[in-house]
């Protein structure tokens, strides 16, 4: 079938184009199926608008269709599935168990003209401890069930008191304190730092003693100096004061403890 896109002015053209070159170039067979191809593409594109056209129609064919009610002036209503209804869950309740309680048929007899037997009238003592009712019923009495009390022996802690803590100093110990490395040691660096400068060439023999309290971390405080010349006790404070150097603090039953040191100083300057 000839091609309606094409023409007779282009395929001679075509043919001018390309004498004496290869054909077949891939520029040359495009240009020759052009009309063809155009052909294609047309009825390919008018079959898929055609397409979209109809499957409306096509899907509307298949649903239910609507409902028209007379009475409600020409109004479309559409029916629409609701969803199912939910299963109740039935619950159970829980009856407790029934207890029969007793009941005692209270006779009253009828009064009639010549009875044969007359039936003797209920004692109200029989109805201390049941129901009136129609029959004579023995029920089943309620059964209380009691636990025995259990009673926990506890022991209760005594409470520990804390032992008191004196940080008194104390005058008797079963450890005196003593310096690190001996008290030789002490008093060889009281000489080697006691300032006599102001003492030479008086040729006195000045004489005090050092009192002080030895703490329970080896440390020294309340220094004081008691002895007939002032100036020698303020040297003497001083000096001892500012000796370097540790203390093994006193101990009285087991642990440390302050206590009271008594170090006598005596020298002669001449």
């Amino acid at each position: 079938m000839k091609n309606f896109l094409s023409s007779e002015k282009e395929y001679r053209f075509n043919e001018i184009l390309f004498e004496n070159r290869n054909k077949n170039y891939g520029a040359y067979v495009m240009r020759s199926d052009e009309a063809h191809n155009l052909t294609k593409a047309l009825f390919i594109g008018v079959a898929f608008f055609a397409t979209l056209a109809i499957t409306p129609l096509i899907i509307n064919s298949f649903q239910t269709p609507a409902v028209v009610d007379s009475d409600s002036g020409g109004l479309t209503f559409t029916p629409v599935q609701l969803p199912p209804d939910e299963i109740p869950v039935v619950v159970t309740p829980i009856v407790p168990p029934r207890v029969i309680e007793s009941t005692v048929k209270l006779e009253i007899p009828t009064p009639v003209r010549n009875p044969r037997i007359e039936t003797p009238a209920t004692p109200l003592s029989a109805t201390n401890n049941a129901r009136i009712g129609t029959d004579n019923v023995i029920g089943t009495p309620p059964v209380t069930i009691s636990a025995p009390v259990i009673v926990e022996h506890t022991t209760i802690p005594v409470p520990v008191v804390p032992k008191p803590i004196n940080n008194n100093p104390v005058d008797k110990v079963d450890t005196e304190a003593i310096f690190n490395g001996g008290i030789n040691a002490f008093r060889s660096k009281v000489t080697q730092n006691f300032n006599a400068g102001n003492f030479d060439g008086t040729g006195d023999l000045l004489k005090t003693t050092v009192t002080f309290i030895v703490e329970k971390d080896g440390s020294i405080s309340s220094i004081t100096a008691k002895g007939p010349n002032s100036k020698f006790n303020k040297e003497a404070e001083n000096t001892v004061k500012n000796i370097k150097g540790k203390w093994m603090p006193a101990k009285w039953n087991g642990e440390n403890v302050r206590s009271y040191f008594n170090f006598p100083i005596s020298m002669q300057f001449e």
